[in-house]
């Protein structure tokens, strides 16, 4: 799938710099890179004929538009296929719509009619055997004269058809004479490609950039390399890009699986690096006497669940050491994390210490705010909200009492990485929905303090493969039960042409006294366009129905959006139009009908997340997904999934054999990164051993001092992990 690598250098890397990083640092990450590695980090237009027009196109199909492509890049790109022209066929033998390359005499010309240069320029050509028709369309005839002269023999490559009963080949790919004949490549791989760059530009572009790839040190164990078949990354580049049959450019070959190894092993090695660097200093015993735990979980309206009591004794145990905890919590829609993080965060301020929860969007800090203000309250917990929307002197006032200690939790936005947010002595740091951030802003914000502990929250259930993937540095924790009392929801689809009827339905729900919510799907590639069909739904509903309808969309200032949302949960409105914004962090259990219109154009776990604002109350939901027929066979299985289960962890897994990881974990539209050359449909299998390999790595040469290690630093600065080489040179 296609994807891009953890990009950590110019631009990129200046937009997730660190609090303390600048641009001098990525300057000394360019410095420190081992200089064998520079060629394949020149720009693309050190080529010979890729000038800055065609730097553009480059970076479009490349995945770096606000960067310039560099030679690595284009050795990353990968080829989609492979035209096979081993095949010689005299004209009577070629069998229609295949490939074939032919050695033909050139009879005669017919150009274009005068004045109908739409018209068809034909060449017909024959051997012993038959007669092909070549046909050109909007083709000079000079051209055409010169490259194939009547009388000469050339050889033609290109996709054959009939037409009316007679061979033709329509723009052939190749034509050459006998000498070109000798350099043509039987085997040739078909790369994917972008408007402004044609197929004969990049394979000449590709050409170019492996003349520049040095001879590199084997990173990999000789003994998995040789068992495994793999040959040298150098080799396994060029096989893909010169491959000597059709089927070494698949996935499964193994030059392609040697190449996803490779960047398996790289971002495993960032991770257990990220892990060491964390763990490495002393960390402090946090976990407190249980009172106040206690208190609040005598405060709770509801029992705790087993999962959820289990992921706590696994936190307070973390806590209790004298090494750092690092722990994703992961859990389905509803399954109580927040809970658990509050009681975490108790933990530590029973020590007499200070906890941050940070979570990625206002609408989701604030819903924690919500969650935990009333408990706080009950218990004497001293809480404080940070957000971009918190400012003068009430800003001012909270950070001096955080500065004191008097405030024992801080929840906010990436507000709380800000330099002027100083902490009196923080121990537990709390980040909810972690694949939005990354392990930058998580070593950040761990940053704030002496020792600190982290914990991850995520509400979308990731695949085991994944998990590994991405959070490979961490312990972790699942919950799995939802809380009692909750109703299994009712799913349903329905196509778009029943719109009325679904209408009428929700009319009756509303008239019984039920919330409802109407998601309607926002792209961003046409996101003015689905806001309009979200206005238009709205003033549909609202014509109909009243002001017990509302609209929230991701446009709307922060406070507009707080109070449409606080409207809806207090029951002055009733029904909901909504874009995603409403995906996660909104909770009213009074809601208990979710319609979701163009749910074709969601992903399964999107709509798992949306499914789960329903259903949080004691009563019976219903979610209808309304769809445009006809339906895809992807967009098909993706509703029968939902239809068929609610646990978000089966519909994860699913979700990735349908769409990919990139998708899965929302990488694509976020921009974090997804992998560049390893397909997880093809390659998961190889994720434990490079983390194995890992592990056992950092375990014999935790610097990377032998020459193993220093190969391995080669592998990493190439695969972008450069802020993992610092923290090794940071000790």
């Amino acid at each position: 799938m296609p994807g891009n690598a953890d990009k950590f250098t110019q631009s990129a890397h200046a937009r997730l710099l660190l609090p303390g990083m600048t641009t001098k640092t990525l300057r000394y990450s360019a410095a420190m890179r081992p200089p064998l590695l520079n060629p394949l980090f020149a720009s693309l237009t050190s080529l010979p004929g890729v000038g800055p027009k065609q730097e553009k196109f480059y970076a479009r199909l490349l995945g770096r538009p606000d960067d310039r492509p560099r030679i690595a890049d284009l050795l990353f790109h990968l080829p989609s296929g492979a035209i096979d022209r081993r095949a010689r066929p005299k004209l009577r033998d070629v069998v229609p719509d295949t490939v074939v390359t032919v050695a033909v005499t050139v009879d005669h010309h017919k150009p274009s009619p005068p004045g109908r240069a739409r018209a068809p320029y034909r060449i017909f050509c024959s051997d012993d055997t038959g007669t092909i028709m070549l046909t050109y369309f909007n083709a000079r005839r000079d051209y055409l004269e010169k490259l194939l002269p009547e009388g000469a023999v050339r050889y033609v490559s290109g996709t054959t058809a009939l037409y009316d009963g007679m061979l033709q080949m329509v723009h052939p790919d190749r034509v050459v004479d006998e000498a070109g004949l000798a350099t043509l490549p039987l085997v040739e791989p078909v790369y994917p490609l972008t408007e402004g760059l044609g197929p004969n530009l990049v394979r000449k572009a590709v050409e170019g950039a492996l003349v520049k790839l040095p001879h590199l040190p084997e990173w990999q164990d000789e003994a998995w390399v040789s068992r495994e078949r793999f040959p040298s990354f150098a080799d396994a580049l060029k096989s893909l890009h010169h491959p000597a049959e059709p089927r070494d450019v698949l996935p499964e070959s193994f030059a392609w699986s040697r190449l996803a190894y490779d960047e398996f092993l790289a971002g495993q090695l960032a991770l257990a690096l990220v892990r060491a660097h964390i763990r490495r200093p002393a960390g402090r015993a946090n976990a407190g006497d249980g009172k106040l735990r206690e208190k609040i979980i005598a405060a709770l309206p509801y029992s705790l669940t087993p999962s959820q009591r289990r992921a706590l004794d696994e936190i307070s145990a973390d806590l209790a050491q004298p090494q750092r905890m690092l722990r994703l919590l992961q859990g389905d829609v509803g399954s109580g994390k927040t809970v658990v993080a509050l009681l975490a965060a108790a933990a530590v301020i029973e020590a007499g210490r200070q906890a941050a929860l940070m979570a990625p969007t206002e609408i989701l800090a604030r819903q924690h705010w919500q969650t935990i203000a009333p408990l706080a309250e009950a218990t004497g917990l001293r809480v404080a909200i940070l957000t971009g929307r918190e400012r003068g002197r009430e800003r001012d006032q909270t950070l001096d009492r955080l500065s004191a200690g008097e405030i024992d939790l801080l929840i906010g936005t990436h507000a709380l990485f800000q330099e002027e947010v100083a902490f009196k002595d923080i121990a537990l740091a709390i980040v909810d929905e972690q694949h939005r951030f990354g392990v930058h802003q998580r070593l950040a914000l761990a940053r704030k303090g002496e020792a600190v502990d982290v914990l991850v929250l995520t509400a979308t259930p990731i695949p085991r493969t994944l998990v590994l993937t991405y959070f490979g540095d961490m312990d972790l924790s699942e919950l799995r039960e939802k809380p009692a009392g909750r109703q299994p929801i009712d799913t349903r689809t329905v196509p778009l042409d029943r719109l009325e009827e679904v209408a009428d339905a929700v009319g009756r729900g509303l008239a019984a006294g039920q919330r409802v919510y109407w998601v309607c799907p926002l792209v961003d590639e046409s996101e003015k366009i689905d806001l309009a069909a979200a206005k238009e739904r709205f003033a549909m509903l609202k014509s109909r129905f009243g002001d017990t309808v509302d609209l929230v969309h991701g446009r709307m200032k922060g406070a507009d959006k707080d109070r449409a949302m606080q409207r809806f949960a207090a029951g002055e409105t009733r029904l909901l139009v909504a874009t995603t914004v409403i995906e996660v962090g909104v909770d009213v259990p009074e809601a208990t009908v979710m319609v979701v219109e163009h749910a074709e154009r969601f992903g399964l776990a999107q709509l798992h997340q949306l499914r789960g604002r329903i259903g949080r109350g004691s009563e019976h939901s219903t979610c209808l997904l309304l769809y445009k027929a006809p339906l895809g066979e992807t967009a098909k299985a993706r509703l029968a999934i939902l239809r068929e289960t609610e646990d978000g962890f089966r519909i994860a897994e699913e979700d990735l054999k349908l769409r990919g990881e990139g998708d899965v974990l929302g990488t694509r539209q976020s921009g974090m990164p997804g992998f560049r050359l390893a397909r997880m449909e093809f390659h998961s299998q190889l994720l434990g051993p490079a983390r194995d390999d890992a592990a056992l790595i950092l375990a014999r040469d935790p610097k990377l001092a032998s020459p193993r290690g220093q190969a391995l630093r080669h592998l990493l600065y190439l695969f972008e992990k450069d802020e993992a080489v610092r923290l090794i040179q940071a000790g």
